[in-house]
């Protein structure tokens, strides 16, 4: 079994795919340049993002895809969305974000890890 702090640094460094669905089911999918790990949660930073944020009020189901070389992970979870409090403070801090609205944050709970090969 696969854990979050066996990958951490690589996760880190990833651009990731993040899908989440809508209500009906439709799937999104977005690429972003950088997640964080902290109580071992995933933290992203919504600077920009729209339609991620309304699918994960209605459907918290996500999925996350990244690569290093030639290995990859996917992690699914399920996320929740705060723009005020601890989370949004964090990724405020980040140092990463100096310069970028930093409007709220997504905190994904791990519900499971795999390699991806061949799926």
């Amino acid at each position: 079994m696969i854990k979050l702090e066996d990958i951490k640094e690589k996760l880190e460094k990833a651009t990731i795919a993040v899908a989440t669905c809508d209500k009906n089911s439709n799937p999104h999918n977005i690429a972003i340049m950088y997640a964080k790990v902290s109580e071992n949660k995933i933290i992203i930073t919504n600077n920009f993002m729209k339609k991620t944020i309304e699918n994960i009020k209605v459907n918290n189901k996500v999925s996350l895809v990244f690569w290093e070389t030639e290995e990859g992970w996917r992690i699914d979870g399920e996320a929740a969305y705060y723009n005020s409090g601890k989370w949004l403070e964090f990724i405020k801090n980040l140092k990463e974000n100096n310069g970028f609205p930093a409007r709220g944050a997504i905190v994904i709970d791990i519900k499971n890890i795999c390699k991806l090969c061949g799926e």
